[in-house]
């Protein structure tokens, strides 16, 4: 495991137990950014880097019995979680990393990443191995319940130019990984960036 994955791993695993309880009044705000992926009944919708895997029922919801939910993570502790938790009744738990999943090509028409971008260790071949396993015309969402501006004061750190998820760096970012952006939204209490997968 490289350098990069094993931090994430580690950074995780350490805050596992008590991420549920420290971020409890997320769940609605998870709801409505699963909402505006517009996912289908019937739809195959992977939640990469799902942790405890707080957006599988709202996914699960969305898509209905016939559809497919994963929910995909590097750190045990974090799938030990969303187990102990039951959402595992809501998709699959699937112990990998995102930047090579044991996916077929196009088999998926929907990603949806909570926090993601900010740990990916390679942010655009993570993020074309999201655009492999998507079809053509398929969705992605960037989501987090904070906004970037909140989210820098939380971890006492001010917001930078250099921040991936700032619109002139996502946009092209996203451009030069198969998915064109198609919305972009920075409040204070939620970031979601859509996107759709190129054909």
């Amino acid at each position: 495991m490289s350098d990069d994955r094993a931090h994430v791993q580690e950074f995780f695993t350490a805050r596992a137990a008590g991420w549920d309880s420290k971020f409890s009044g997320d769940g609605p705000a998870y709801a409505a950014a699963v909402a505006d992926l517009d996912l289908r009944e019937g739809d195959r919708v992977l939640d990469a880097g799902c942790g405890t895997g707080r957006a599988l029922p709202p996914l699960r919801a969305a898509v209905g019995p016939t559809g497919l939910v994963i929910g995909a993570d590097l750190t045990p502790a974090m799938l030990q979680e969303a187990a102990r938790a039951g959402r595992g009744r809501s998709g699959r738990l699937l112990l990998t990393d995102v930047a090579a999943l044991p996916l077929r090509s196009e088999s998926l028409d929907a990603v949806f990443g909570a926090g993601l971008i900010a740990h990916l260790p390679d942010p655009a071949g993570n993020l074309r191995e999201l655009a492999r396993v998507v079809r053509p015309g398929g969705r992605l969402a960037l989501f987090h319940p904070l906004g970037r501006a909140a989210l820098s004061a939380r971890h006492g750190r001010p917001l930078t130019p250099e921040d991936l998820r700032a619109e002139p760096n996502l946009r092209p970012l996203l451009a030069g990984s198969g998915w064109r952006m198609t919305s972009y939204t920075d409040e204070a209490a939620r970031f979601l960036a859509l996107a759709e997968r190129e054909g």
